[in-house]
Formats: C-alpha cells, structure tokens, sequence
C-alpha cells in the first residue's frame, strides 16, 4: 500500500529502509537537540536568528540558514503574540507614532535614550527586566526588575533614567510598540518630561537593535547555564553586571571603551 502511495518500489523502499544515515544527518541531529536546549531555555521565545547567535555563543560553527531549515522541520517556532487593538482609542494612538530616532545623527548623551523589557527566570517564576539605555554611549541609565510585565515596570525604568541623568526636555525615548509603553501612564509622563516618543515601525524589529544586542549580551554572560534560586540572587547579579557594562566591559563599537569612558572622552573632546 505504502509502495502504491508513494510510487516506488517493494525494493527501492527496502534499501532505503536499510540504509545507515549519513554523517551530515548525524549532526543535524545532534544540531537540532542543540537547538530545542537553547528554545527552550528562551522559554519558547526565540525564532532562528536568536537561536543562531546563541548556538554560536555555545561555540558552534553553524549558519543561520542550517538553522532555520531544522527548526523549520522539527516545528521548532519562536513564541508570537498577536496585539489586538480593539479600543478605538488605542487604534488611533497605535497609527500615530513614529520612528523619531531613525535617521537621527548622533552627537551627544541623552539626546536618544532606548527601552525593552526581556524575561529572566528564578526557578519556576518569570520575572522581567526592563531596561533604558543612552543610544549615543551604550550605557544602561536606568532599569527595574519585577515579576509583572506592566507599565508600572517600564515607568520605574523610565523615573530610574531620569534621576540619575537628568536630561533636557529635547530628549528622543525611542521603544517597541508593546503595550507596556503605549499605556495612557507612561505617555503621560513623557509628556510631562517633555520628552518625544519613538516607536518601532510596524514589523521592524530591528529598529531597537542596540538594547536587544546589550540583553543578549547579559544573558549570555550571566544567565545562560546559571540557576538563581532567589530574585534576590538575580537583582544582584543585575546589578553587578550593569555596573560591569557601564564602567568596565570594552564595546568594538565604541573604539573598544567602556560606555562611562566613552561619554568622558566626548565631554574633553567638546562632543557634549
């Protein structure tokens, strides 16, 4: 019957049956348990690109390409959430803002601060982080930790920023379109701040590449293979790595400084 089906023959079908697997399909299969470990260590979260950067974080030689096709066939899919807009109002609100940092140039701290939220796990429990950051130095200038993705996180994050920085009221706060920074809160107190809002543009997940580079960088460098058995342990290890990243860690992209040196260069160049 199967023969039939499929139009080939008793024989063919045997040998095929027999046949030993090749060496390329032993390491597809042992790829693709690489790559449900680091699936599920996102929690589901990430699609192949993600998963690409951290198997070669692991030290494997692979291309994204490979990737994608064995996730493709074992069903391996990142987590998508589909944001409904029900609310007029939010209908509206979502069509009005736009990419205000895109073609921006450069040339000072807190003229654009970055925002996101990303996961952390402590045993069973998720907690989140949101994170704000200078888009012109790379530092982290402000964060809150909570087990709650809300707008309360995202407007602790946002009032730790500003009292430690201070900026004027030209500053660009550019973010996802999440709900998290949409709320009639967190507008509010941009507004109040008198700072601009920016927002991805639809699909373009891309537009806020610098703080999903710094998080995969954290998680990285301290959390992948860790387990904290407390939040207490996880807001410690946050702290000192943030502080590591500001004052020690060496950016290519800063001429290889950390993020404080390079805003001190810039203010003895006359850049700020």
């Amino acid at each position: 019957m199967m023969c039939r089906l499929y139009r080939v023959t008793r024989a063919g079908y045997y040998a095929w049956r027999s046949r030993e697997r090749s060496e390329r399909e032993r390491q597809d299969e042992a790829l693709a348990a690489e790559i449900r470990s680091v699936h599920a260590q996102s929690g589901g979260t990430y699609g192949s690109p993600r998963v690409h950067r951290a198997l070669r974080s692991r030290g494997h030689r692979v291309g994204e390409n490979r990737v994608a096709r064995l996730m493709r066939r074992h069903a391996i899919k990142a987590r998508v959430a589909t944001i409904r807009y029900t609310s007029p109002g939010l209908q509206r609100y979502y069509a009005g803002p736009r990419n205000e940092q895109l073609d921006l140039e450069l040339e000072r701290a807190d003229q654009v601060w970055v925002g996101d939220i990303t996961y952390l796990k402590v045993g069973p429990v998720y907690w989140y982080l949101a994170v704000v950051m200078d888009k012109y130095s790379r530092r982290i200038v402000g964060w809150s930790f909570g087990q709650r993705k809300d707008v309360r996180l995202t407007l602790g994050a946002l009032n730790s920023a500003v009292g430690s920085r201070r900026p004027n009221s030209a500053l660009v706060f550019h973010t996802d379109r999440g709900l998290e920074y949409g709320a009639t809160a967190f507008r509010e107190r941009l507004a109040e701040l008198g700072f601009r809002q920016s927002m991805n543009r639809p699909g373009k997940m891309t537009d806020n590449a610098f703080i999903e580079s710094f998080f995969h960088s954290m998680k990285t460098e301290i959390y992948h293979g860790v387990r904290f058995a407390t939040d207490e342990q996880l807001r410690a290890a946050l702290t000192g790595y943030i502080s590591f990243y500001n004052e020690q860690r060496l950016h290519s992209s800063l001429h290889y400084v950390p993020p404080a040196t390079f805003e001190q260069q810039a203010r003895r160049t006359g850049c700020q």
